[in-house]
């Protein structure tokens, strides 16, 4: 910007994550130290400012509002003209108004240095207090009632400022300048305990020193934070994590570590094996779980991941926790605070009826969470980090589209790992996790997020946008409301999905869609599939040899029931009840298929590894952390079908995989290896034929970082160009991100 007058006055609107960041009080200091006159304010979603000076001060002005802008600021478009000057005497903050302006919310946020200095500092007014924040870090979309982000539209409308607050609040060079959620000891929430064998406890200290003293004797604490209440208890306890695992009816399934901060992470190091992208991801300020390998002397209970070679790490993400890891001097397993598959609970009447069964203690605080959010999941690759689960910190995830939408949509995800998608001009927004759909607490949190969405946003859909499977609950949801639907295929969405991660990459992609089931065009359950083309225009060009697999909804659960379907295609035995091989002959119950997800999880069946699983992906989970990473690949057959798509037959894996004499390393290595290999067979076939050099990895199936790691490895050995998913998970919480692009390219 170049403006040539002197003394102009100018209009300006600035877009992007510019509230709840601290950017009104940072655009005050500058306008103030530049000798402006005018004003700041909120709108609903962006910050309007009217500036009056000279052309240097307001040429420097234009530059520094984006330079010089809050770390956790992300001022995308900056659009001013001049208008007419009025007699301003100096530079302020006044009231904010709204408008439907271009809507963005501020992510929570782990505590900035400042804040958990002062927590530590015995001489500072808020030492040890839990709930301490500034303009930079705190809770944020959690407590958001309405836009623009003010203290009013908050849940902490409820606590009145203090003098000594108020003053702050109001203090242009404090730190606490306009921080919405601000308070001290004196105005603000509190913790109170409630536990066995104890009358009720309140007052922040006393009822702390309660929890750690429940968690020293082995006990099970339930934590209100910022998204939900977790689930605690000693990591080093064997007997009390089997407890948790007993009364939450989770026997296998992986539960997260909270290490504290204290001596340079030692517990930390001692647990796990962190690389310097794996400590930046656990240290940035969303502060996400992070799969890390775990040590061989590890002292953590062996019963927070068994048969897995990881774990999930995270450091403490709000001043409670970073108290409670110090008080208690050591790491805490840190599970959602739910029944399986269910939301986070967030209220304490809510968290004692249902987590009651489980829970010894609860340690409750008074500040409302207006939105449940989960912890963000992510993986450390070598050179990046993948998430796997959006959650606090991240959620709503806004994306930008590469072009506009002509009406607002509503995409409403898969079943499983559910999330939502609001998109509407060049913006789509997705919400954080929701989680399975076969609860009833899931369903009504996905209502409820559906309409939050669109009020926070001021966007009302005029179209849904669903799986194209009649029996997903998302879809009978999509049905129901009243709006047009659109049916998008389960696969389609996740090529698209990543495609709209790397909108930069022009042309036709190829990329391989492998999950556990999906419902495809021909009727059959897709899993295994290279699609090429572009969003919304995908052809398969390649899959694998279909099977028929009987119980397909079961099947995720009973790894044997794939394993018997290998088998018995090819005359093979497999000891099942009579009846099951009797059904499967007959065809009851039975669907066609052509998962890799599938495979998998036979191949894990066949090694031995486990029959029945308690949780979804537990057999390939297992199966990764045993393979051999360093054997060669099997190279499979691979020939046409009467459409033209080519089809790798798995069968020579199976006698290998069922051969004994072979250690379970030894034969899941050849798996992984053989799957990469089979993959990378299919790429070089169809560029052959189309061409194509960009190369996708979408679906769950591609969560096995040895398979992404040997697969990469050998495309980029044949000079195709890698990509994946970084911001939005593989998995099928991606799936409503890949609908939208759908739509939008059909509008195209």
């Amino acid at each position: 910007m170049t403006i040539a007058e002197e003394s102009v006055a100018c209009h300006w609107l600035i877009s992007g994550r510019v509230q709840g960041v601290g950017f009104r009080p940072f655009v005050y200091r500058l306008a103030r130290e530049l000798g402006l006159r005018g004003y700041v304010r909120n709108c609903s979603g962006t910050v309007e400012v009217v500036t009056l000076g000279k052309a240097c001060q307001l040429d420097a002005f234009a530059k520094a509002i984006q330079q010089q802008a809050p770390w956790s600021a992300r001022p995308t478009r900056v659009v001013w003209e001049k208008i007419p000057a009025s007699p301003w005497p100096d530079f302020r903050i006044v009231a904010s108004r709204s408008s439907t302006a271009d809507i963005h919310l501020p992510p929570d946020c782990s505590p900035c240095d400042s804040c958990s200095e002062e927590l530590q500092d015995p001489s500072n007014r808020r030492y040890r207090y839990p709930f301490i924040n500034c303009t930079q870090c705190g809770p944020r979309s959690s407590l958001i009632e309405a836009m623009p982000y003010d203290r009013a539209h908050t849940s902490m409308a409820r606590f009145q400022l203090c003098v000594a607050c108020k003053a702050e609040y109001e203090n242009p060079n404090d730190r606490r300048f306009h921080a919405e959620p601000i308070a001290c000891a004196d105005c603000g929430p509190s913790l109170r305990f409630n536990g066995p064998e104890l009358a009720p406890l309140s007052g922040n200290d006393t009822s702390l020193a309660a929890a750690v003293a429940q968690l020293h004797a082995g006990l099970i604490v339930a934590v209100k934070g910022v998204g939900g209440y977790h689930l605690m208890v000693d990591a080093r306890n064997e007997t009390a994590v089997a407890r948790l695992r007993l009364r939450k009816h989770r026997p296998h399934k992986p539960l997260a570590v909270l290490f504290p901060l204290t001596d340079n992470l030692a517990a930390l190091h001692q647990a796990v094996i962190a690389d310097q992208v794996a400590l930046l991801a656990l240290s940035a300020p969303d502060r996400p779980i992070v799969l890390l390998p775990k040590r061989p002397l590890s002292d953590l209970a062996d019963a927070i991941a068994p048969d897995l070679a990881k774990i999930g790490a995270l450091l403490p993400f709000s001043p409670l926790h970073q108290l409670l890891t110090r008080d208690f001097g050591g790491p805490l397993v840190a599970t959602s605070g739910n029944t399986s598959g269910e939301p986070v609970v967030t209220e304490p009447e809510e968290a004692e009826t249902l987590l009651g069964p489980v829970a010894d203690g609860f340690l409750h605080h008074d500040r409302p969470i207006l939105h449940p959010v989960d912890d963000t999941v992510v993986h450390a690759d070598v050179k990046h980090t993948r998430v796997m689960r959006t959650g606090r910190g991240q959620a709503p995830l806004e994306l930008e589209l590469p072009w506009s939408l002509p009406s607002p949509v509503l995409a409403t995800g898969a079943h499983l790992k559910n999330t939502l998608a609001l998109a509407w001009g060049n913006r789509a927004v997705i919400s954080p996790h929701i989680g399975d759909l076969d609860a009833r607490r899931s369903q009504a949190l996905f209502a409820q997020t559906a309409a939050s969405l669109q009020r926070l946003y001021n966007v009302s859909a005029v179209k849904i946008l669903c799986d194209a499977h009649p029996d997903y609950a998302s879809t009978r949801w999509a049905k129901r409301c009243g709006l047009p639907v659109q049916s998008v295929w389960h696969h389609h969405a996740h090529a698209s999905a990543l495609v709209g991660e790397w909108a930069d990459c022009r042309g036709n992609w190829l990329v391989f869609t492998w999950d556990g089931l999906g419902l495809g065009p021909d009727g059959t359950l897709w899993g295994g599939e290279a699609l090429w083309g572009t969003p919304g225009q995908w052809r398969r060009m390649a899959s694998f040899r279909p099977f028929r697999l009987a119980g397909a909804g079961q099947a995720g659960r009973e790894p044997w029931r794939s394993a018997a379907a290998l088998c018995w295609t090819l005359n093979s035995e497999w000891s099942t009840p009579p009846l099951a091989k009797e059904a499967w002959q007959k065809g009851f119950n039975c669907h066609e298929t052509s998962s890799c997800g599938r495979l998998f999880d036979a191949a894990a069946a066949m090694i031995g590894l486990m029959h029945s699983s308690s949780y979804e992906g537990q057999a390939p989970m297992a199966l990764e952390a045993i393979a051999d990473p360093d054997l060669p690949g099997l190279s499979l057959p691979m020939d046409p079908d009467d459409q033209g798509v080519w089809r790798t037959d798995w069968a020579p894996l199976v006698p290998l995989l069922l051969d004994s004499t072979r250690s379970a390393a030894a034969r899941a290595g050849l798996f992984h290896a053989s799957m990469s290999l089979a993959l990378v067979q299919q790429a070089l076939r169809i560029r052959e034929e189309h061409g194509v050099n960009n190369v996708g990895l979408a679906g769950g199936v591609f969560q096995n970082s040895l398979l992404v790691e040997q697969t990469s490895r050998l495309l980029t050995e044949q000079g195709f160009t890698v990509r994946l998913n970084r911001q939005v998970p593989c998995n099928d919480a991606g799936i409503s991100f890949g609908q939208v692009l759908e739509a939008l390219y059909e509008c195209s």
